[in-house]
């Protein structure tokens, strides 16, 4: 991997390039949101032992679905006999959010190979794209910096699945551990991580308030990817302004 490996075509000045350096700061950037990530990755690994999952189905849908809304809401449907349409339905409106994420990086990933873009895609989370978000609308034209936050949150979530696992008999009640709201203060400093000033207060508000009216009108998750779309919507009308 060369340091100086340029997948963008645009002047010097706004070439996008891929090198070591961008996916060590990546994979730095990342550890403070991968101590959250652990901590609710734990919470998933206990309450899989609690559904029935065997350690290796544990792992394995943390390995392949990768996706930790998707997870916890699969669990909640887990029962016997499985109703795997209502999983799959539900999961998969879940992670549509995670078209409009891909999306957004297009501009900074368009250049790159395919078969490499999908890989790297395939590693995507809520946390690894806003992240990257952030340095790239900052002025950083380094693509390894996602790759570098994604891997080592996909390892810090595999870790995290075991190890709550394991310990499923001593975190039987992880609200008991204040563990539940390891997810909702990740997603907090990530917003702030975002915040560019007051031009973002609209798209954010009706953002929420779309969801919110969504998740008491519509039933299951499509308040995520309602919200997600109408502020985006927002946005992208203020930006064209």
């Amino acid at each position: 991997m060369s340091d100086a490996l340029a997948v963008g075509s645009a002047p010097v000045e706004e070439r996008v390039v891929f090198t070591r350096g961008g996916l060590l700061v990546g994979a730095r950037r990342s550890l403070p949101v991968a101590v959250g990530i652990f901590t609710y990755g734990l919470v998933f690994g206990v309450l899989a032992r609690q559904t029935g999952l065997s350690p290796a189905e544990s792992v394995l849908m943390s390995g392949v679905v990768y996706a930790g809304a998707s997870q916890f809401t699969a669990l909640g449907l887990w029962q016997s006999p499985l109703p795997t349409l209502a999983i799959v339905l539900t999961t998969f409106v879940v992670n549509l959010r995670h078209l409009m994420m891909s999306a957004s990086l297009y501009p900074w990933l368009r250049k790159v190979r395919r078969p490499a873009l999908y890989g790297m895609l395939y590693v995507l989370t809520d946390e690894s794209w806003a992240l990257t978000v952030g340095e790239l609308s900052g002025g950083g034209r380094d693509v390894a910096f996602f790759l570098g936050a994604a891997l080592t949150l996909y390892c810090t979530w595999q870790t995290a699945t075991v190890v709550g696992y394991l310990l499923g008999n001593v975190l039987q009640d992880p609200a008991r551990w204040g563990l539940d709201f390891a997810f909702s203060a990740v997603f907090i400093v990530l917003l702030v991580g975002l915040w560019r000033g007051k031009r973002d207060l609209l798209p954010w508000i009706v953002a929420g308030v779309v969801a919110l009216v969504a998740a008491r009108l519509l039933p299951g998750n499509w308040y995520i990817l309602l919200g997600g779309l109408s502020g985006s919507l927002v946005g992208a009308m203020r930006d064209a302004d």
